[in-house]
């Protein structure tokens, strides 16, 4: 998808911004042409705001994006993910983790999730930023309890862990 994008795209900078805001918030394009995140229709000036552009490039990205198959297929099936509690798990007794991946970042949840598992902690909740937009991804993994800060040494030791921090 991002080499169509990069292409359609690579001398409209701020059609490219645009695209990458729609695929970040999770916002779909109607048939009408039309951006809704889940049924909430969003208005062009409230997303060119988020994606700093000139309103008028949102629907001219909205025409390049209708009118090229591949593209329109992706993003007129875009599901916004849901909640992210993070900023509210200490009040509602959870635990945070937030752990910052590499380059080689294959595996990291697999491996911080058996650590916790093997711990008896469960998880929430776990969201992961994506490495088209993030040099070194964090992955955010909100637990059923707090993460014991003796724990940090195991997921630092995790291959292509940068670094790690309880909340």
């Amino acid at each position: 998808m991002w080499e169509s994008l990069n292409l359609k795209f690579s001398k409209y900078p701020a059609r490219m911004a645009v695209a990458q805001k729609m695929f970040e918030l999770g916002l779909r394009i109607s048939e009408d042409g039309k951006i809704y995140c889940g049924d909430l229709k969003i208005s062009d000036s409230a997303l060119a705001a988020a994606a700093e552009v000139d309103r008028r490039v949102i629907k001219s990205t909205v025409d390049v994006i209708i009118a090229d198959e591949e593209l329109y297929e992706i993003f007129s099936n875009i599901i916004p993910a849901g909640t992210l509690i993070k900023n509210i798990a200490k009040d509602l007794d959870l635990g945070v983790i937030e752990v910052e991946a590499g380059e080689k970042s294959d595996g990291i949840l697999a491996e911080v999730a058996w650590i916790m598992s093997k711990h008896n902690i469960g998880i929430r909740q776990a969201y992961a930023g994506d490495t088209r937009f993030n040099a070194n991804p964090v992955l955010t993994i909100i637990t059923e309890d707090p993460i014991p800060g003796e724990l940090l040494n195991e997921f630092i030791k995790v291959e292509g862990v940068l670094k790690v921090s309880i909340l």
